[in-house]
């Protein structure tokens, strides 16, 4: 994949063409020692091998007792020799180590595995966002171009002139076979301005237009997952 029209490089100055957004649920009390230990030691492990480091976020609400991040990496290849080289690094083995003298930190690890969703990326640099929404839309059987030509034509200027700030775009890849995802992230100031927008987005008459025209021949989202996150005070991007 060809990045030169993609100014996402704007957002990080990174090559990377594959991604990875990896929930981690921390043990009962265990949240703070894994952030400390993101910010002490992995952030930087990862880099040492190679990784790229764009976003770390823990939802507003969060009642799972979560931490979200997203790495980039070159291509679908280099991921698992980067996974590889990180887990068998001594500075990494004993860090986690130290960090897991009382117990270990994570209970549990979700990955979703994503490639930029083509044509959603010719974004500009955004200044910083206090809160975030990540999206992820379930599409109908065959409706995902419909819905990435929706989002291209229509719906990424309309969340602009609400003033919702656009983050990167991927599509999921999915192991399985199935149709792929779309994942995004909007930001704004805080949660307040954030649901006052959205609202007022919902509300336009150009973008109930744009919807009802997109879907003259049948529906295209059969599902959407949404929840605020704020990032961490080291994520990259913020």
């Amino acid at each position: 994949m060809i990045l030169s029209s993609f100014s996402f490089a704007q957002q990080l100055e990174g090559t990377s063409t594959y991604f990875e957004m990896r929930k981690y649920y921390a043990n009962p009390g265990k949240l703070p020692d894994l952030v400390r230990r993101f910010e002490e030691h992995t952030l930087r492990l990862f880099e040492k091998s190679g990784m790229e480091n764009l976003m770390y976020f823990v939802p507003v609400e969060n009642e799972d007792n979560s931490l979200t991040y997203i790495l980039g990496y070159p291509d679908e290849k280099a991921r698992d020799r980067m996974w590889d080289k990180f887990v068998n690094d001594p500075e990494w083995q004993e860090a986690k180590m130290a960090s897991e003298v009382n117990g270990p930190l994570v209970k549990q690890v979700e990955q979703t595995f994503m490639r930029l969703a083509p044509g959603l990326n010719n974004l500009p640099k955004q200044q910083p966002s206090g809160v975030f929404q990540l999206r992820i839309y379930t599409c109908y059987d065959g409706r995902l171009d419909n819905l990435i030509r929706r989002f291209k034509d229509y719906t990424q200027a309309l969340f602009d002139k609400q003033g919702l700030k656009n983050y990167p775009y991927w599509v999921s890849v999915e192991r399985d076979g199935s149709q792929p995802r779309l994942i995004y992230l909007l930001g704004d100031k805080d949660l307040p301005a954030f649901e006052r927008a959205w609202q007022n987005f919902l509300k336009d008459p150009a973008w109930v237009q744009a919807r009802n025209g997109s879907e003259l021949d049948g529906k295209i989202v059969e599902k959407v997952d949404a929840v605020y996150l704020q990032t961490l005070p080291f994520s990259p991007i913020k």
